[in-house]
C-alpha cells in the first residue's frame, strides 16, 4: 500500500492553530482550523483526531467516536485514536467496544505519555485499578511535573485507599499550580480538616476565581473544611455558593423528568410484568438502587466482603441495553417516549444484552453487585429482564438523604442536587415512584433503611446475606478492612466502620434548608422516616 504524503508546512501549521484555539476554548475556531485541512486532505488522520477531540469537548459523543473511527480506518496503529475510542466507548456504557479499542490502544501506543495516561483512565473506569496504576506511573515517568497526571494519580490513589500516596502526588500538583481547584477540592477531601490553615488559601482563591467550574470546586472544598471545623453557617454558606455556581454549568430538564416518571407508573404495571415472556434466569447480578449518598456503598461494602461476590461498581449498562434494544434516538436523560419503547422490549434479549456488555466489570465470582442507584426507576424491567437478580433498595430519611446530596460535588450525575427546590421535588417524584413499585412489586425486592444498618450494622448484614441466599461469612462484618477499590463519592467514608455521625446531620442547618424542607413539605413527603 503506497503511504500517503506528509501534511504541507501549511496544513500543519493550521493543525497546530486548531489545538491551540481548542486549548483555550474557541471550538469554532478550531472547527474552522480541522475544515480548511480535510477538504484539502480529506484523508488526513490528524485532522479527523482534531475534529474528534473538538466533538469530545463539546459532549459530542458520536461525532467523536466518528471523527476517531476515521482516524483509526486511516491509520490503524493510531494508539491516542484507539485510546479515545476506548474512553468514549466507557462514557457511553459499551464496555465490550471499550475493552476491543483499549487493547488496540495498548497494542499500538508508542511511548506518548498523554496516551499512557488516557490508557490509565480507561483501566480505571473498567475497575481495574492497580493496571490504571501502572500506567499512570508509565506517564508520570516521562513527565514528572504534567498537573493532569499527578491529579490522575492522586484519585487513583485513593480509589485504592492510599491516602497518603494521594495526598503526595496533590501536593506535588499544588507545587507546580497553587491555583489547581480540583486538586485543592481532593486535598480538603482526603481528611478532616483540624485547623483553619488550608481555608485560607481557598478563600484566596475563590476572591480572584471567575471560574463557575473552578468556583464550585473551591466551595464546595471550603464548606468541607469549615463542617470539619464545626462552623456550621459557614459551611452552609460555602455549599451553596458551590452548588449555585455548579448549578449555572449544567442544564436540567425538570418537566422531561416528570414526563419520564409518570410515563413509568403508566406503562410498567404488574399486569405488564405478568404478560412478559419468561427472561433470563441468570442469578448472579445483585442490584442495589436509591438515592446517591444514602448508604448504597456502605451496602455494597458489606456484601462484596463476601467471598462469592464481586463489586462491578455503578454500571451504565442497564440503561445502555435498554436504549440500545428498542433503538431509542434521543440523547436526553429522562424521556418518556424511552419508557413507552420499553414496555416493548423482548425481555430476554434486554437481561442477556446487559449481561454480555458488562462481562468484562463483572469478575470471576458467582455473584456481581451493580450499585447504580438510578436503576430505581428500571425495577419492573429489571424483574422482567433478571427474574432471578436481587434488587436490594436503600432508604434514607429524606432531609439527610437531599442534603447529603447537595453539600456533594458529583461529576455528571443528578444536576437536580444543586438548587433546593428541584432537589426536593426530584425526591418526591422517587419517593412516590418507589411506593408504587412497594405497592406493585414489593415482595421482588428488599427495603433496607440506612440509619438501621449504621446503628446495628451485625443484624443487617445478617440480613442482607441472607436475603441473597448464600451462606453467613464473619468477613461481611469487616467491610471497612477490605482492600478492594472504591470509586464513589464515599471513597473516603467507606474505609471506616459504620457509623451514625450523619443521622440528623441536615439539623444543623434547619434555617438554610426551609427551602428543601417548604418543597418537601408541599409534596406530601415526611422529612424523617420511621425506622
Amino acid at each position: 500500500m503506497t503511504q500517503s504524503p506528509p501534511p504541507k508546512a501549511w496544513m500543519q501549521d493550521s493543525l497546530r492553530e486548531g489545538y491551540s484555539a481548542l486549548s483555550r476554548g474557541d471550538h469554532q475556531g478550531a472547527i474552522g482550523c480541522a475544515r480548511r485541512v480535510l477538504t484539502a486532505k480529506p484523508d488526513l488522520p490528524e485532522g479527523h483526531f482534531l475534529v474528534g477531540l473538538i466533538a469530545q469537548d463539546r459532549s459530542d459523543l458520536a461525532t467523536a467516536v466518528q471523527a476517531f473511527g476515521s482516524v483509526t480506518k486511516l491509520a490503524p496503529s493510531h494508539g491516542a485514536a484507539w485510546a479515545q475510542l476506548a474512553r468514549l466507548f466507557m462514557r457511553m456504557g459499551h464496555i465490550n467496544r471499550a475493552d476491543d479499542a483499549l487493547r488496540q490502544a495498548v497494542d499500538h501506543q508508542d511511548g506518548n505519555p498523554a496516551v499512557q495516561d488516557a490508557i490509565a483512565t480507561v483501566y480505571s473506569l473498567l475497575g481495574d485499578q492497580p493496571a490504571a496504576a501502572g500506567w499512570l506511573d508509565k506517564a508520570l515517568a516521562q513527565q514528572p511535573r504534567h498537573l493532569g497526571f499527578l491529579v490522575n494519580r492522586a484519585n487513583n490513589r485513593m480509589f485504592l485507599g492510599d491516602f497518603d500516596g494521594a495526598e503526595d502526588s496533590l501536593r506535588a500538583a499544588l507545587a507546580i499550580n497553587p491555583d489547581s481547584a480540583n486538586a485543592h477540592w481532593l486535598l480538603s477531601n482526603l481528611r478532616k480538616a483540624t485547623d483553619a490553615r488550608h481555608i485560607a488559601e481557598l478563600e484566596r482563591l475563590i476572591a480572584g476565581s471567575r471560574s463557575p467550574q473552578d468556583l464550585a470546586y473551591l466551595h464546595y472544598a471550603l464548606g468541607k473544611e469549615r463542617e470539619d471545623l464545626g462552623d456550621w453557617d459557614a459551611a452552609f454558606t460555602a455549599f451553596a455558593a458551590g452548588a449555585a455556581a455548579r448549578r449555572s454549568t449544567l442544564a436540567y430538564d425538570e418537566a422531561a423528568e416528570v414526563a419520564m416518571f409518570d410515563a413509568l407508573k403508566q406503562h410498567l404495571t404488574p399486569d405488564w410484568l405478568n404478560n412478559r415472556p419468561p427472561g433470563c434466569a441468570d442469578p448472579s447480578p445483585i442490584f442495589i438502587i436509591g438515592q446517591p449518598r444514602t448508604g448504597t456503598t456502605l451496602v455494597e461494602r458489606i456484601i462484596t466482603s463476601h467471598s462469592q461476590v464481586h463489586s462491578a461498581g455503578e454500571l451504565r449498562q442497564f440503561d445502555s441495553a435498554l436504549r440500545r434494544l428498542v433503538n431509542y434516538r434521543g440523547r436526553a436523560r429522562h424521556s418518556a417516549q424511552l419508557i413507552q419503547q420499553a414496555s416493548g422490549v423482548d425481555v430476554q434479549r434486554l437481561g442477556e444484552a446487559y449481561l454480555s456488555t458488562s462481562r468484562a466489570l463483572r469478575g470471576t465470582l458467582p455473584r456481581f453487585v451493580d450499585k447504580l442507584p438510578t436503576n430505581y426507576r428500571y425495577l419492573p424491567l429489571i424483574l422482567a429482564a433478571l427474574p432471578n437478580a436481587r434488587v436490594i433498595h436503600l432508604q434514607r430519611d429524606p432531609m439527610d438523604a437531599c442534603f447529603a446530596s447537595f453539600k456533594q460535588l458529583f461529576a455528571d450525575a443528578y444536576p437536580h442536587s444543586y438548587e433546593q427546590g428541584e432537589m426536593g421535588r426530584h425526591h418526591a417524584r422517587y419517593f412516590r415512584l418507589m411506593q408504587c413499585w412497594r405497592e406493585r412489586f414489593g415482595d421482588r425486592f428488599l427495603d433496607v433503611p440506612y440509619e438501621a444498618v449504621a446503628a446495628d450494622p451485625d443484624t443487617h448484614a445478617r440480613r442482607l446475606i441472607d436475603f441473597l441466599g448464600l451462606p453467613w461469612e464473619d468477613a461481611c462484618l469487616d467491610f471497612h478492612r477490605q482492600s478492594g477499590a472504591v470509586t464513589t463519592a464515599s471513597v473516603v467514608q467507606v474505609r471506616e466502620a459504620a457509623h451514625t455521625r450523619s443521622v440528623g446531620r441536615w439539623r444543623r442547618y434547619e434555617n438554610q434548608l426551609a427551602a428543601l424542607k417548604d418543597a418537601l413539605l408541599a409534596e406530601g413527603i415526611p422529612l424523617t422516616l420511621p425506622h
